[in-house]
């Protein structure tokens, strides 16, 4: 990014990485502080990029410094955290957590924090690619005294400890300039995400693959320091995990569950979605049968033994049900136990990580204040963790933002999408152009997938038939994903349609689609949510789900269909395009747009 010759403080140029804006006054105090320690130690030519937002991710680094190494003169560069901080308290028995006023829970220690940024910015940036050495992090507390604060075990400094920082710095800067190393880092290629189920197998059961960020890596020692506990003392304890649509919920499952196993302890994983379930024991079991048993389901516990696993972590607890019993449970198998209950007393720890704006069937019951109040109820401690950033949409917290008032507008209306530079947002003519623009995309290496509402009946494929077309729009028509467990005529079953490249060319549905990304997502808003006027309205008698012909309030339909919508638009990692069946809704959509859909575009 160009420097912003406006922009001094100290006589120092900065580069904002963010664009460019007015330094809040804490702000600006941390930089001031921060310019007064390298001008003591000399080095008022390193550069300091301000905002730098991490790749994929909603997260920013404070200060980044880019000079060259005093010994290899190569490029060399700190993130530093400022806080202006006056104490903290370290959590007990968790070094990396701290007890900070005003925040109500724990936070990550800011050492912790930064050393975390670098080795993320490592992994993606291609000009630390292979030389992670480039890199490093520190934290600057300028309104602390040593004295307030624990031991961080890390690059720690305050205003007491200024000679130590100036130290710091000098053996990692020369005082020469740092333009041409912020620029290289800058303008460094930035290295395709991997997708969570790419990674699985390897963050399961080989090492750490995944770079938890803030609150993740608060969620993740929380766990593992329950888990330490219920070794030492048998203290039971329950963990939620809550954030919206890509936060990293099953990024923390997942990289649990593999330190859990690494330490020598019993853990689980278990869902309430049978493709998710199916996938990962597909991907992250694939050629071991002890890794695929490690995966499960939530009505799997029913009448497992009290504490018979150390931690259970129950990823997508939003789907958690009244019950694991259903009509063809003999009675002596019933347990009178809600699912959750059966879920807590199964281990010493149990984990739930959930979205409550996810749940997209009747009957769904996971929500913090229930799983809060069962462990309550049991006089179990119970610690709750929000996870904040945003790691999917290009990192784009303003479109999932712009979808929450997209299906729930405020009283002035759904606002305009605004191109952040991050993610895109489409809107197609037609299903053909939705699926044409995908298929471009498809032919040159991304992954992507078509989604729709149910609004269209579902056949079973049969093996020797042509798959049957039950979508249809006008004189496009494409099938469902496979009903079933089995592939037909190619195309994988419906467990597998996310991650199978056969998938490509049948269309998902949420079931299907739920827990899932990938690179491209086009979806298919059909007659069930329609904008007519200034609202939206939903249409219970347009929607082919089976479970809403059961006796269902209105409003919980409205709040059900909604939540579909939610989660299948925030499947894509790059981008999504959008097609409305009905003609007002789609011109409302391109109202609130500015690119259309094509295969050449």
């Amino acid at each position: 990014m160009a420097q912003d010759p406006a922009r001094h403080l100290r006589g120092r140029s900065l580069l904002f990485h963010a664009p460019a804006h007015e330094v809040a006054a804490q702000a600006r105090e941390g930089l001031d502080a921060l310019s007064a320690v390298l001008l003591d130690a000399g080095l008022e030519q390193v550069e300091m990029i301000i905002d730098y937002t991490l790749p994929f991710t909603s997260k920013q680094a404070d200060v980044i410094l880019a000079g060259v190494h005093p010994e290899s003169g190569e490029p060399s560069y700190t993130v530093i955290e400022l806080k202006r901080w006056s104490s903290a308290e370290p959590v007990e028995g968790e070094p990396t957590l701290w007890h900070v006023d005003p925040h109500p829970r724990p936070v990550l220690n800011p050492v912790e924090q930064a050393l975390r940024y670098s080795a993320y910015l490592a992994s993606f940036n291609e000009a630390l690619t292979g030389r992670p050495e480039r890199i490093t992090g520190a934290a600057y507390l300028y309104n602390a005294t040593s004295l307030d604060l624990p031991d961080p075990h890390g690059p720690l400094f305050t205003a007491e400890r200024a000679r130590d920082f100036v130290s710091f710095l000098k053996e990692r800067f020369a005082p020469l300039p740092g333009a041409a190393a912020a620029e290289e880092l800058l303008k460094g290629r930035i290295r395709p995400a991997k997708h969570l189920m790419a990674i699985a197998a390897d963050e399961v059961r080989e090492r750490e693959q995944l770079v938890l960020l803030d609150e993740q890596r608060v969620a993740y020692d929380e766990v593992l320091s329950a888990a330490d506990r219920a070794q030492r003392s048998g203290e039971k304890t329950v963990v939620i995990v809550t954030g919206g649509p890509g936060t990293g919920k099953s990024a923390v499952a997942l990289a649990l569950l593999g330190e859990l196993h690494r330490r020598g302890l019993t853990a689980l994983h278990a869902t309430g979605s049978a493709a998710f379930t199916k996938s990962i024991r597909k991907l992250a079991g694939a050629g071991s049968r002890e890794t695929q048993k490690l995966f499960t389901h939530f009505n799997s516990f029913s009448r497992a033994e009290r504490d018979s696993t150390d931690v259970l972590i129950c990823d997508e607890a939003h789907r958690i049900r009244e019950t694991s019993a259903t009509r063809y449970t003999p009675s002596s198998q019933r347990t009178g136990k809600s699912q959750v209950e059966e879920l807590i007393d199964a281990a010493r720890v149990s984990v739930f990580l959930l979205d409550e704006f996810q749940t997209v069937r009747p009957g769904e019951l996971g929500t913090v204040d229930m799983i809060r109040s069962t462990a309550e109820a049991k006089r179990l401690d119970c610690r709750i963790v929000d996870l904040q950033g945003h790691f999917r949409s290009g990192g784009s917290g303003a479109y999932l933002h712009w979808v929450q008032q997209l299906l729930h507008p405020p009283q002035d209306g759904p606002a305009l999408w605004t191109p952040d530079g991050r993610t895109e947002v489409r809107v197609a003519d037609s299903p053909r152009d939705l699926e044409g623009f995908l298929a471009e995309r498809h032919s040159h290496g991304f992954t992507a997938r078509m989604t729709a509402g149910m609004c269209w009946p579902w056949s079973v494929a049969k093996p020797g038939s042509p798959l049957p077309e039950d979508v249809r729009i006008g004189d496009w028509a494409r099938p469902w994903s496979i009903f079933g467990d089995r592939a037909v005529e190619g195309a994988p079953p419906a467990a597998l349609w996310a991650i199978d490249p056969a998938g490509f060319g049948q269309v998902g549905c949420v079931y299907t689609a739920q827990g899932f990304e990938y690179d491209w997502s086009g979806v298919i808003i059909g007659p069930d949510l329609v904008w007519r006027g200034d609202h939206w309205v939903t249409d219970r008698t347009a929607s082919k789900d089976p479970v809403f012909r059961k006796a269902i309030a209105d409003a919980d339909v409205d709040r059900l269909i909604r939540n579909t919508y939610k989660v299948l638009l925030t499947r894509g990692m790059i981008g999504t395009v959008l097609y409305a069946t009905d003609t007002e809704t789609r011109e409302k959509l391109r109202e609130l747009t500015t690119s259309p859909a094509s295969a050449t575009a």
